[in-house]
């Protein structure tokens, strides 16, 4: 079994964010990360975001 990972400061922004966020399936750790770079770096869902957030997903074995 797999865990999925995107971590904010791989991509800049202005405010430096250091959120990282884990998840056991993708589609959860997708529509966590939409809701953060919604609320706190003020994106607009779309599918390009979404489509930008997997390709920054990090895949690893679950401990």
């Amino acid at each position: 079994m797999s865990r999925y990972s995107i971590d904010c400061r791989e991509t800049p922004s202005e405010q430096n964010c250091t959120v990282s966020i884990a998840a056991d399936a993708e589609d959860e750790l997708l529509e966590a990360a939409v809701q953060h770079a919604i609320t706190v770096h003020g994106h607009t869902d779309s599918p390009e975001l979404r489509q930008e957030m997997v390709n920054h997903f990090k895949e690893s074995p679950s401990a």
